[in-house]
């Protein structure tokens, strides 16, 4: 019977649904996160009569056929890279992008990552990095005897120093944009390498035409909304449920069938 193997599909299906709307909910509270949408597709088909054969001699063609679907299966799971709110810290070294825009981050290993998590801090040498020690490109050293850091929206970097009535500039903060951000390798940590599917990485100037702009003392949250999940959470139990009562019904025909006397 058929039904016994597409509605264990769509079971399968509604696991993963649910897992990655857990994944949603459970970062809710994550800097700069962006929630995930899993997508199906359905499966092959059986044909058991194909639409637009002829069925008699005079020429009359089967209008529709019969076919029988065989299931569903995951077709991607769809990162939404829609802006987060932006939260005020008061904590100068927080940043966060309004617009497009990832902060470019050098791994230990040389290799470049991206994130929207702007809550950094100054490591012992006095370099902006990221909460794992992580340096933001390019490298950007402040005074040891600043009294106070100044990030316009254009990603200039100022201090201020004692005997300097002026800020002084230090450093210049550079965002990068991308054709697909949603082909982006997610790694953990906020933290995200180029692909063949998100395209290279294009730097630039925050402000400049296509790219975000910086505000200082804030951060981004997440863009998870919490009643939307709570409702696709639902959504996806009653749908598990059903197929498994689809499951229940079929084997029940089974052993009816198999139950039969002469």
């Amino acid at each position: 019977m058929r039904a016994l193997n597409t509605a264990a599909t769509g079971m399968l299906a509604q696991q993963l649904n649910v897992e990655v709307i857990s994944n949603n909910i459970a970062n809710m509270n994550t800097t700069a996160f962006k929630r995930q949408r899993a997508e199906f597709q359905d499966l092959l088909y059986q044909t058991i009569e194909r639409q637009g054969a002829s069925s008699s001699a005079a020429g009359t063609i089967v209008p529709t056929g019969v076919q029988i679907g065989l299931g569903v299966k995951a077709g991607s799971v769809y990162r939404i890279t829609d802006q987060g709110n932006l939260a005020q810290t008061g904590n100068k070294f927080d940043v966060a992008i309004s617009g497009k825009g990832y902060f470019r981050i050098q791994l230990p290993s040389g290799e470049d990552a991206y994130t929207r998590a702007g809550n950094f801090a100054v490591n012992g040498d006095g370099q902006l990095a990221t909460e794992d020690g992580y340096t933001v490109s390019p490298g950007i050293t402040l005074p040891q005897d600043a009294t106070d850091v100044i990030i316009n929206q254009q990603g200039q970097v100022q201090a201020l120093t004692p005997g300097n009535p002026a800020p002084t500039v230090v450093g210049q903060l550079d965002i990068v944009t991308f054709f697909n951000e949603g082909g982006l390798d997610p790694q953990g940590d906020n933290l995200f390498l180029e692909s063949a599917a998100s395209g290279p990485a294009n730097a630039g100037t925050p402000g400049s035409p296509g790219f975000g702009t910086i505000v200082q003392g804030f951060i981004e949250t997440s863009n998870v909304n919490a009643v939307q999940e709570i409702t696709a959470l639902i959504a996806a139990q009653r749908a598990y449920e059903m197929n498994s009562k689809v499951i229940t019904a079929s084997d029940e025909m089974l052993s009816t069938s198999a139950n039969l006397r002469r």
